[in-house]
């Protein structure tokens, strides 16, 4: 399954979705693990990105969901001395079913917090404070 799924996007996968996968042994590779951008921390209040995903991004800034989870993701990366991009994906990679999420990047400097999320693992704690975040 190749569903849209990621701290900001739980509800469209998670449920009857991943119910069936469980079910059937299916495994996922979520896309937008990185949600266009927002789940890399470079998106902030009063911050401006010259993205074209941009407003897109910026969206999740607008809900309280949206900032729970970057306060979550600042507590998390600190601890575990990783970017917040690395963490992100970190917590999508440890989900049920999920084999291993999608995320771009654009350019070469982007790249190593990607590659770190798959030496990355996350407390059963700090699995849970994203998760409650996200909630």
């Amino acid at each position: 399954m190749q569903p849209e799924y990621n701290l900001v996007s739980r509800g469209s996968y998670e449920g009857p979705r991943r119910d069936l996968a469980e079910k059937y042994g299916l495994a996922a590779v979520p896309y937008y693990g990185l949600a266009s951008g927002f789940l890399t921390g470079k998106y902030r209040p009063g911050s401006t990105v010259d993205s074209a995903r941009a407003g897109g991004a910026a969206r999740h800034l607008e809900t309280e969901r949206g900032r729970a989870v970057l306060a979550a993701l600042d507590i998390v990366a600190e601890e575990q001395d990783v970017p917040v991009a690395t963490v992100a994906l970190a917590w999508l990679a440890a989900q049920p079913t999920v084999v291993a999420p999608i995320a771009s990047a654009r350019t070469l400097e982007q790249l190593p917090p990607l590659v770190e999320s798959a030496r990355t693992t996350l407390t059963a704690a700090q699995l849970d404070r994203l998760s409650e975040a996200s909630a």
